[in-house]
């Protein structure tokens, strides 16, 4: 399987290069020249498998370079840090006491050591790079540069944390991730790691990153330090095929519930900003997962919710930062992709439509492109009264205690069924532990946070509940403040450099 770019005709590379790469030098996303088919019949023989050897079969389909030996013991190192066996659970939601023959499944991506879905990429991630950095016989420093909107920076600080031959830069916005967030990543330990807020918001981390990837002058001084980029977003391919496992491992858990039957197909719900997450879901359907229709779920930052209604990507809007703020974004990166793919490779149309968004702020795709798009997605967003009104009606329910994000999935799905009647079992992305978001929660609930700080709010929750609190969470009580840096958004760039120097 070899690797192009989304903007432009290169030559094309081995997902090992892609990986170590992270963006293309034009400035594009990788991309695989085409997309891998899996059978039913395949689907089914995984059935009996662990989490770890479906991962490491279904990621043999797209990493060809490398060996299945080597993806196995990528998969093992990734996850036996999670805290629970399947790695993956699904719970089984009957939405609709009605009809009972329309169940959702809370797909629970966050039994990881962060507690979020960004784990399970990002656990993943560190073994795939050091195996590329051994296969391409690259020596130098490889600096890993993230922008986060709250969960992307600690999952990396924590798979990257002293790797050999890496360093881990994270940025975040200053203010735009919740107080939990923040503790995670400015608490992280690691020779190896450097943890800057950024006063803006978190499109400003995201485009200073892009800039400083696509500026040569920086490149090169990096490259007189033996220093090399790369790129833990999900911009990165390495960082986004292992999300395209967990929805064939979910499907695979609604078929042995006896939920659906194996080649039945679903409805898949994410919650998403930078529509890495639900492109992994368009992978799977793409290649063969049976998928009837993915409903992409938005906060009030509904840029995607306008896009897919209208075909018109238009990033000039006022922001809003909310109770999820990993989803407070107006650049969806993973967008290009999706562009790509639906256009049939068309790169120089995903070139106009980019160069568009970054001179007029806005771009619209053509109505043959917007038909396609129409018959694989279902756009809707949510509001901050609806995310917790949704909150306290899954956990009055069913006793299921869900987060912001896991919230505005549920229901935007919620409105979909009302909308459309349309009563295809449903997998719901749920993104991350309810305790990494406690006073939004404990709102939702009818409890007044006034004056309780965090730490004390995880307790209150627990006592209401009595839901565990993930350990790496209360540990944060006593965890040492190791990173206060903070940044213009100006001066990401000089930051970058301080810090390859060191």
């Amino acid at each position: 399987m070899k690797y192009t770019s989304t903007r432009s005709k290169i030559q094309p590379i081995n997902s090992a290069e892609a990986i170590l790469q992270g963006l293309a030098a034009d400035g594009g996303l990788f991309v695989p020249e085409k997309i891998p088919k899996v059978s039913l019949e395949e689907i089914n023989e995984l059935t009996n498998k662990t989490y770890e050897q479906r991962a490491a079969w279904l990621l043999g389909k797209f990493l060809t370079d490398y060996t299945e030996d080597e993806l196995g013991e990528c998969a093992e190192l990734a996850y036996n840090w999670f805290d629970i066996t399947s790695r993956v659970p699904t719970a089984i939601l009957i939405q609709d006491p009605k009809n009972p023959v329309a169940p959702v499944g809370s797909m629970e991506l966050w039994h990881g050591p962060t507690s979020a879905f960004k784990d399970v990429a990002l656990q993943m991630l560190p073994h795939l790079m050091r195996m590329a950095l051994k296969k391409v016989g690259e020596t130098k420093e490889i600096l890993i540069l993230v922008a986060t909107s709250g969960d992307t920076g600690k999952a990396a600080l924590a798979g990257f944390a002293d790797v050999p031959q890496t360093k881990v830069m994270v940025f975040y916005p200053d203010g735009g991730v919740s107080k939990i967030q923040r503790l995670q990543m400015v608490t992280q330990r690691g020779k190896n790691v450097n943890v800057t807020a950024v006063r803006g918001n978190f499109d400003d981390a995201q485009n200073g990153v892009k800039k400083i990837f696509n500026d040569k002058k920086i490149r090169d001084e990096l490259a007189k330090l033996n220093v090399k980029l790369s790129s833990a977003n999900s911009i990165n391919w390495g960082r986004l095929v292992p999300q395209i496992v967990y929805y064939f491992s979910g499907y695979i858990e609604f078929v042995k519930a006896e939920q659906v039957k194996l080649g039945e197909k679903i409805i898949i719900s994410v919650p998403t900003g930078n529509f890495g997450n639900i492109l992994a879901a368009y992978y799977a359907m793409k290649m063969g997962l049976p998928v009837k229709k993915i409903i992409c779920a938005s906060n009030i930052n509904n840029v995607l919710t306008e896009f897919f209604a209208t075909g018109t990507y238009n990033r000039a809007r006022k922001f809003f930062k909310t109770i999820t703020p990993s989803m407070d974004i107006l650049i969806s990166s993973n967008l290009e992709r999706l562009l790509y793919h639906e256009s049939d490779g068309n790169y120089k149309l995903v070139n106009r439509y980019m160069n568009e968004l970054n001179t007029l702020g806005k771009y619209k795709v053509d109505k043959k492109l917007k038909a396609r798009l129409d018959k694989i997605f279902y756009a809707e967003y949510v509001t901050e009264d609806e995310t917790r009104e949704f909150i306290k009606r899954i956990y009055d329910s069913f006793s299921y205690l869900i987060d912001t994000h896991t919230a505005v999935s549920i229901c935007a799905l919620s409105k979909y069924r009302g909308k459309t009647r349309d009563f295809t079992p449903i997998l719901s992305a749920a993104t991350a532990s309810p305790y990494k978001f406690t006073s939004a929660v404990l709102t939702a609930l009818g409890q007044s946070v006034e004056g309780v700080d965090d730490f004390a709010q995880l307790k209150m929750l627990n006592d209401l509940t009595n839901v565990n609190i993930p350990r790496n969470l209360s540990e944060l009580s006593t965890a040492k403040v190791l990173h206060e840096d903070i940044c213009d958004k100006d001066e990401m760039a000089d930051r970058v450099l301080k810090f390859a120097a060191e």
